[in-house]
């Protein structure tokens, strides 16, 4: 198995397996603020959110090609991002608009609204079957 993470300092999307070996970097070019990433192992998929000039979410292939912003309008801060793998739903939280919305994560369409608050300051998200899972700081 593999581990992604994002590296701040750096803004870059790297990969390792997970006794550390083999590390090297998938994503270096176009990013500003890496936030939080997820893939989707049978599809091939990583999934990525990004503060910075331009918030967004985007999508690539596990080795970083194909880049694709599949979300840029009606973001700020989004931190936390999850994968529903039996809807095929991307989940995310954005701590400035204080909500948690999906969309189908291959088009990148159907955009709704899953949850709304107010000065909740969403960190994390997470779904697992019926439910989702979500922290503030």
């Amino acid at each position: 198995g593999n581990i992604y993470w994002t590296d701040h300092g750096f803004n870059l999307i790297e990969v390792a397996r997970l006794n550390g070996s083999f590390r090297y970097v998938v994503i270096s070019q176009g990013l500003e603020q890496p936030r939080s990433v997820t893939v989707h192992p049978e599809k091939g998929y990583l999934f990525w959110t990004e503060w910075g000039q331009t918030p967004c979410i985007g999508r690539a292939h596990l080795d970083g090609s194909e880049k694709v912003v599949l979300v840029s309008l009606g973001i700020a801060w989004p931190n936390g991002i999850s994968i529903d793998y039996e809807e095929n739903k991307l989940y995310w939280c954005d701590a400035r608009t204080d909500k948690i919305e999906r969309i189908d994560l291959e088009s990148g369409g159907n955009r709704e609204i899953v949850l709304s608050g107010s000065n909740v300051d969403m960190f994390s998200v997470a779904v697992f079957g019926a439910y989702i899972y979500w922290s503030d700081r």
